[in-house]
């Protein structure tokens, strides 16, 4: 078993030290030349990176950040300038390793005229998986993916989110450990995201270590364990989602049931001592829970609609 202790850490991070290291880059570096050899583009820059068993973690970044060029620097498609990259303690260029990996990539690139059983019975034959258990096999991510009724029709009859969730369940047809995930909320509906984030979440339930691309700051948010984010090819954070995102010199208090006076009172009580009153007010969810909860709300009372500003019904 390998362990690793990340700069900056602290007791959080010391539990991480005995877990096991699935994927680990030492000064991975990968220069993009042109015809002649030349430096055209400099993707990766040094990255020093340790992924545990049993985690999810996000690489996010803007587009051209590095993050694809990391992803296929870990399948072994492409080959590193500088530094090495460790998967399951083997160098990523040793193939073998690729039979415990799950790769879903940017794009779905799947047969159109093949349904959704014929598409999973595919890729169970490419890993040698007997006819019985690619059967069983492929029912179960059928059913886990949302796409049971959908498993004889044509995949040139899926929407986009289908086969997108299609591509998911074709990249679990070997069981894997480790999942990689390249973008994988891209094209689709609020409901369709919702839907990929939660499947994402039961697969580190079930043990597997997963490392997902996104430059969508909420996605991340949402599934994510720890975050490293890329710009212009280097690592520039890293650590725990929630670490990263508390405010570490404002205290927030929230409370219910007060009357104004009260608030009056605690408001002198800050300044009294210094503070600054900030915000007081009622707290805001996300654009994406209201939308959601709206579905919701109309599927359990049908007809209720919005006119003029004004919601019929409640």
């Amino acid at each position: 078993m390998s362990t690793s202790v990340l700069p900056g850490t602290s007791a959080e991070t010391k539990l991480e030290t005995t877990r096991d290291v699935v994927v680990e880059t030492r000064n991975l570096t990968k220069v993009y030349r042109d015809f002649w050899g030349r430096q055209k583009v400099r993707a990766l820059k040094a990255l020093d990176l340790s992924i545990f068993r049993g985690e999810i973690f996000g690489l996010l970044g803007p587009n051209g950040s590095g993050k694809t060029t990391t992803m296929k620097l870990l399948l072994g498609l492409l080959f590193p300038t500088e530094g090495e990259a460790l998967v399951f303690g083997k160098p990523a260029t040793d193939v073998s390793k690729n039979e415990r990996i799950g790769y879903l990539p940017e794009e779905t690139y799947l047969y159109r005229f093949l349904t959704g059983e014929e598409t999973l019975d595919f890729y169970g034959r490419l890993f040698n998986i007997p006819a019985a258990v690619r059967r069983q096999r492929s029912a179960e991510l059928l059913e886990l993916v949302g796409l049971t009724a959908a498993r004889k029709r044509q995949l040139r009859e899926y929407s986009k989110g289908m086969a997108r969730r299609l591509g998911l369940a074709q990249a679990l047809i070997n069981d894997p450990d480790l999942i990689l995930l390249d973008e994988p909320t891209t094209g689709l509906d609020p409901i369709g995201t919702r839907a990929m984030k939660d499947l994402i979440l039961q697969l580190r339930d079930r043990g597997k270590t997963i490392i997902m691309c996104s430059h969508l700051l909420a996605d991340v948010q949402d599934v994510c364990d720890r975050v490293g984010i890329l710009y212009q090819g280097e690592l520039k954070e890293l650590g725990r989602v929630d670490s990263l995102l508390k405010i570490r010199d404002v205290t927030e208090i929230r409370v219910a049931g007060l009357p104004p006076v009260a608030l009056e009172e605690i408001k002198g009580v800050v300044e009294r001592h210094n503070g600054q009153v900030q915000f007081i007010g009622n707290p805001t969810t996300t654009l994406e829970e209201l939308f959601l909860n709206i579905v919701a709300e109309s599927e359990a009372h049908p007809g209720r609609r919005v006119r003029g500003g004004v919601s019929d019904g409640h």
